[in-house]
């Protein structure tokens, strides 16, 4: 059994420290790199929680003045990116430090993007080639992830959303991996039951949709399969009992799903995508419906790596659509919906959706050809 109180360190993509209580090296790492005044970006919730307070109150300790900014939206856009800037450089800051879950550390790694780069923040979309414009350094960058669902503390891209199409852009660069992670799961341990369900499953979708991505990626593959084993061994352990072994192999798992989909991503992302942008739904929860649905488009013609996951699962049935019935049971069992009517998307909004899935940027990379006509398909199969 794993003791998952000793620390480990991982340099894998970037230097990982993990386990229990390892933020408490946060003030030392930052005194051994001359870094006094660093700028913390966090969401709303996280600033008023009692572990963010502790932190505070140990870089005091430590004589190192840190600024909090926190007013970001939970699917962030560009005025947040543009507000964080000025503050670094108002309050003349020397280094980023990420805090939260995936919106913190999207508007934490593009302000870092944004210090020393003076084009259009959108000029940087790395899907109109802009990653050929980010030459500069970027400020010292750490992240602290607090939930178990992006992984965007070993991400390279901030997804940015514009503050009035909701388009989203993602920006994109190597010089925007954190220098180091500080992945402590004690930070998730009062994370609420819906929380850890709904950024649970979205580590989920990650793992899985990576798995079956077009390419050859083996290594990324690998990754994938061992990270859904995972969450499906303690996630409902984590939402519903948690304790440091279940939220552990969470926090792990959700930062191997972040490794694993360089390979890419696909349909359910695409679907989810919308619903974020258009109806303001949480990320993990969007993803939580789409996905039994979009695996299920999968599943023809792709049985063999459907069962791959079913087995690396330890699932009672070992198919394509014994995975299926596995995911719809599972997003019940941690309360989550089965269906978008029930998160308050109507008929109504279906062209829209269609239309903004279409136009994302992840279907792409799904094993099958994706249709408007099959966006629509979906969204209405799972209303």
């Amino acid at each position: 059994m794993t003791d998952f109180n000793i620390i480990r360190q991982y340099n894998f993509p970037t230097t990982i420290r993990f386990g229990a209580n390892v933020i408490g090296e946060l003030p030392g790492h930052l005194a051994a790199n001359g870094l006094k005044r660093p700028l913390i970006v966090t969401d709303p919730v996280v600033k008023q929680l009692g572990f963010f307070a502790a932190i505070l109150k140990n870089l005091d300790a430590a004589n190192i003045s840190a600024e909090v900014f926190a007013e970001i939206h939970k699917n962030p856009v560009k005025s947040d990116v543009l507000s964080g800037g000025d503050l670094y450089k108002g309050t003349d800051r020397d280094c980023i430090i990420g805090i939260g879950g995936g919106a913190a550390m999207d508007v934490a790694r593009a302000v870092a993007l944004r210090i020393n780069h003076h084009r259009d923040l959108f000029d940087y979309d790395d899907l109109i080639g802009g990653d050929q414009y980010v030459t500069e350094d970027v400020p010292y960058f750490i992240t602290v992830p607090t939930t178990s669902g992006t992984g965007s503390e070993v991400g390279r891209s901030a997804i940015i959303s514009e503050d009035d199409t909701h388009r989203k852009r993602i920006l994109f660069s190597p010089k925007l991996l954190a220098k180091i992670v500080f992945a402590d799961p004690m930070l998730t341990m009062d994370l609420p039951p819906f929380v850890t369900a709904a950024t649970g499953m979205d580590a989920l979708t990650h793992n899985m949709e990576a798995f079956i991505a077009k390419g050859f990626h083996p290594l990324a593959e690998g990754i994938a399969l061992e990270g859904m084993r995972l969450i499906n061994e303690s996630i409902e352990t984590a939402v519903h009992k948690p304790d440091l072994e279940s939220r552990s192999k969470m926090m792990i798992a959700s930062l191997m799903g972040a490794v694993a989909f360089q390979k890419g991503l696909g349909v359910v992302h695409s679907l989810a995508h919308p619903l974020s942008s258009l109806l303001d739904t949480h990320h993990g929860l969007a993803n939580a419906v789409n996905l039994p649905y979009g695996m299920q488009f999968n599943l023809g013609g792709f049985e063999g790596a459907f069962r791959r996951m079913a087995k690396t699962m330890e699932l009672k049935v070992e198919t394509g659509e014994g995975l299926i019935e596995h995911l719809f049971a599972l997003n019940k069992s941690l309360g989550l919906p089965t269906r978008l009517s029930a998160i308050g998307v109507t008929e109504n909004e279906i062209e829209t959706l269609s239309d903004l899935a279409l136009a994302d940027f992840c279907h792409p990379n799904n094993p099958k050809p994706v249709t408007r006509e099959d966006f629509k398909k979906l969204y209405l199969q799972a209303l």
